[in-house]
């Protein structure tokens, strides 16, 4: 049941997971929140290479979280907001089979409590 279930969803719920898993991406991401910015600033705090960061924003771009554009000789970053509907809509799904199990479970507690009060 558990394959079927997940099979349901969109392969680049997968892409857009393995993009946020690494901490440098997820960085790039928060600050991309604020607004666009060329690669050369998001590659400062990170202390890593250019091509490395270069690397790190294909990842994004592939899994649709970002989108470049270049200026003459500067490549910009912006963030795709609407890229993370996927990911809010399985969380979403999941938190509501949590919350009904722990319903469920709280309901039987609930009840086991009454039988021994009885």
């Amino acid at each position: 049941m558990l394959v079927s279930h997940m099979a349901k969803h969109e392969p680049d719920l997968s892409r857009l997971f393995h993009a946020l898993a690494d901490p440098t991406r997820r960085t790039i991401v928060t600050r991309l929140a604020e607004g666009p910015a060329p690669v050369t600033e998001l590659a400062k705090p990170t202390g890593l290479r250019l091509p490395t960061v270069m690397r790190h924003l294909s990842v994004l771009e592939e899994a649709g979280l970002i989108a470049t554009s270049k200026d003459g000789r500067v490549r910009s970053c912006a963030i795709v907001p609407e890229a993370l509907a996927p990911v809010r809509t399985w969380l979403d799904e999941q938190r509501e089979i949590w919350e009904a199990r722990l319903d469920r479970m709280d309901d039987y507690v609930m009840k086991l409590m009454e039988e021994r009060a009885k």
